[in-house]
């Protein structure tokens, strides 16, 4: 039985091939889920509506991957609490225990895990 798709929202989208944020757009997009780009800056993905941040994305999101500096996520923390996703992804180089416990304080599942390996294991869920 197949899952439904989720709607995940990748925080720090890049449209370079070579970064992990675009590795993960294509593997969430080839495992069928549905991708919201997350980036200030003003990136052309075909097939993709790029949102400048969070809050402009539409809801619901299920889950937020993030592929930011974590001294930059201090100023993402309220927007991503506001989106009320069901779980917040912390991919290598973007832990933030302060930010994660505030996170599962507000009611959101965290991991500090990576999103490709997730999907690559049949772990994404």
């Amino acid at each position: 039985m197949n899952k439904p798709p989720r709607r995940v929202a990748v925080v720090g989208a890049s449209a370079d091939s070579e970064r992990y944020a675009h590795r993960a757009i294509v593997m969430l997009q080839a495992h069928g889920h549905i991708v919201l780009p997350v980036s200030p800056k003003r990136l052309q993905l075909p097939g993709l509506t790029t949102y400048p941040d969070l809050p402009s994305t539409p809801p619901p999101i299920d889950t937020v991957t993030l592929y930011v500096n974590p001294r930059l996520l201090e100023t993402l923390a309220d927007g991503i609490i506001a989106a009320q996703p069901r779980r917040v992804i912390f991919n290598p180089g973007t832990e933030h225990p302060d930010l994660a416990r505030r996170f599962r304080e507000a009611g959101i599942e965290t991991l500090d895990a990576c999103t490709l390996v997730l999907l690559s294991t049949g772990q994404f869920g």
